[in-house]
């Protein structure tokens, strides 16, 4: 799996430049709330996703104050019923522990395992905060940035309404 630094010579390599922020370790939304942090970009919260056989992964981008309902959401997919996926399976496919999650780790799924979620409230602003792989600091990508990192992971994005 690869780290921090070897995403950080690939986001050089197609000249991504983000803002980058430096914070006490955040492994929720309402941690990084207690702290009253102010970044630029959409807060976005990252939840790794399995469809009940274990077959489908997805990793959602949603607002930080969003309820997902995962029943309407497993509809819309078409997929019977989505749950939340281990520890284990997020350090498999994604190579990162809870808290580490952002659609910088699809850089870690080299086989597109993982499907690309993403809520139109947030495929809508024009920049998204995600974490390096670890949760001790914050990049901001723009929204042409993030495409163009998805482009070179091989990854499409969804964009999902109504969850």
């Amino acid at each position: 799996m690869n780290t921090k630094a070897s995403l950080d010579v690939l986001l050089a390599e197609l000249s991504i430049e983000p803002l980058r922020y430096q914070h006490p370790a955040l492994a929720t939304c309402d941690a990084a709330d207690k702290l009253n942090l102010q970044r630029e970009g959409a807060r976005i919260k990252n939840l790794f996703l399995r469809d009940n056989p274990g077959r489908r992964h997805f990793l959602l981008l949603t607002t930080s104050d969003k309820q997902v309902d995962l029943k309407l959401l497993s509809k819309q997919l078409t997929v019977s019923r989505l749950g939340f996926a281990s520890s284990e399976r997020l350090n498999k496919y994604l190579g990162v522990m809870p808290g580490s999650v952002s659609l910088l780790a699809l850089n870690n799924d080299k086989e597109c395992h993982v499907e690309l979620l993403i809520d139109d409230d947030i495929w809508q602003q024009e920049a998204f905060q995600c974490h390096p792989l670890i949760n001790t600091e914050t990049y901001v990508l723009t929204k042409a940035q993030s495409n163009l990192f998805l482009e070179s992971t091989g990854h499409d994005v969804r964009v999902i309404d109504n969850i």
